[in-house]
């Protein structure tokens, strides 16, 4: 190839410049000879050209650096000594279709792992993600923020929350938000630590450049910092039926202060939904009412402990009212949790619940647009408790890890029929879950 008159930034003139993304060789189509492509995080490895001259990159260089050291005004076959590769499912950009492809192996930094994926989920958020309805997206990312795994490598120590160090082989799942920062004013004033401004998310926030930072993958890197827990004995699918439905719903039973002898009702019955019918009546609840569709979903949230259910495809708005009504002694529910993402279910949700009772939002997590409601009948006359949720913290997490492995309070979540696709049916998972065609996808990458 022959070098640009101008030379390129950084590389002297009759220096051989890589396009980004690209290696150049050659011998292309040498079954011995590892193409690599510049990547960002793979710091140190050693390049060899077809001359056999070496070049080590400094820490801190890229791999065009080492190329322009190598000063070669030809074709340069690149070999990494030790750079194994991961197949991963990319959105590369909103609405494009899923791409597989191989990514490199991270170098792991001190106090670091490498998991080795058994089941990442495909949840609602990853269909909103593909739709490129969340801001700040970076694109293209490997998706899946909820995932399981066993521990393949560690450098140094990993820590769980009473000090012990993981081993190598264990079954671990992790807190997808990482790098909360305890020192801004949402979380040491407000103590709202999702709302930290510091905040990343593994499988939503984190790019390519970051390297194996989602679930759908064959491999995941375990940042330092991030938050680990043991899953023991309980095999992969126990933990996954719950996922991120879980903790979010677990965070917004919180919120709504579920006491004993409530009633209680859940409006959705997505994963979100089933999770707070559960937690409501483990919180106390005497009865939980659940409104939503299609008709096998109120089945499994009968299934689940729902004392009674409506297809809110057969009924029409007055008809709910009525329905709720005619449950609760004609006052409304004491607590009504919104599961749903339609903005028109949160002034039902008002209307729904009785005098001096609480609402909690849990399902708008994107802006699916504005809806109105007349705040002296629906909010002020009433004296009503709306309270928004946003996502979830460990706390939700840890304690959700530990419901659902429990062989007796985990048990409800059994029901739930899973549906797996590998890696290369990336885009008929999202399909399926965008078309509610599944209750709980998920991406088992050996498939």
């Amino acid at each position: 190839m022959a070098p640009s008159p101008e030379g390129t930034a950084g590389i002297p003139h009759g220096a051989s410049a890589v396009p980004s993304g690209l290696a150049e060789s050659s011998t292309r189509g040498d079954p011995s000879t590892e193409v690599l492509g510049y990547f960002h995080g793979v710091p140190k490895e050693r390049y060899t050209d077809t001359a056999g001259r070496q070049a080590r990159t400094a820490a801190g260089r890229t791999a065009r650096t080492a190329l322009a050291i190598l000063n070669a005004p030809r074709w340069i076959e690149l070999k990494a000594n030790s750079v194994a590769h991961v197949l991963a499912a990319v959105i590369p950009r909103p609405n494009a279709p899923v791409e597989l492809r191989e990514l490199p192996e991270p170098a792991l930094e001190p106090d670091s792992g490498l998991l080795a994926v058994e089941l990442s989920e495909v949840c609602g958020t990853d269909v909103y993600l593909h739709q490129g309805r969340l801001v700040d997206t970076p694109y293209p990312f490997i998706p899946g923020h909820v995932t399981v795994g066993r521990l393949e490598k560690i450098r140094g120590r990993l820590i769980d929350i009473d000090g012990r160090a993981f081993r190598e082989g264990e079954r671990v799942t992790f807190l997808d938000v990482h790098r909360t920062c305890h020192a801004c004013y949402y979380c040491l004033v407000a103590k709202a630590t999702t709302r930290c401004p510091h905040r990343k998310v593994y499988g939503i926030t984190y790019g390519l450049a970051d390297g194996l930072t989602g679930g759908w993958a064959r491999k995941l890197y375990i940042k330092p910092g991030t938050r680990c827990i043991a899953l023991g004995d309980a095999n992969a699918e126990t933990f996954m039926a719950g996922g991120c439905g879980l903790p979010t719903a677990l965070h917004a039973v919180e919120r709504g202060q579920v006491s004993l002898g409530d009633t209680v009702l859940i409006l959705g019955s997505g994963p979100v939904g089933l999770s707070a019918l559960i937690l409501a009546a483990m919180a106390g609840a005497l009865r939980v009412l659940c409104i939503g569709a299609p008709d096998d979903r109120l089945a499994t949230a009968r299934a689940m402990g729902a004392s009674d259910v409506l297809n809110f495809q057969s009924a029409a708005a007055a008809d709910r009212i009525a329905w709720v009504r005619e449950r609760t002694g004609g006052r409304g529910a004491d607590v009504t949790i919104e599961a749903t993402g339609a903005p028109s279910a949160v002034v039902e949700a008002m209307r729904f619940t009785r005098d001096n009772g609480r609402v909690v939002v849990v399902g708008q997590y994107t802006d699916h647009g504005e809806t109105a409601f007349n705040p002296h009948v629906d909010l002020n006359k009433k004296h009503l408790d709306v309270r928004g949720c946003w996502g979830s913290d460990f706390s939700h997490f840890e304690r959700g890890a530990r419901i659902i492995t429990d062989p007796v309070r985990g048990a409800p979540w059994s029901t739930l029929k899973l549906t797996r696709y590998g890696l290369g049916q990336a885009n008929d998972a999202l399909a399926a879950v965008a078309d509610g065609k599944v209750i709980k996808a998920l991406i088992d990458p050996a498939r």
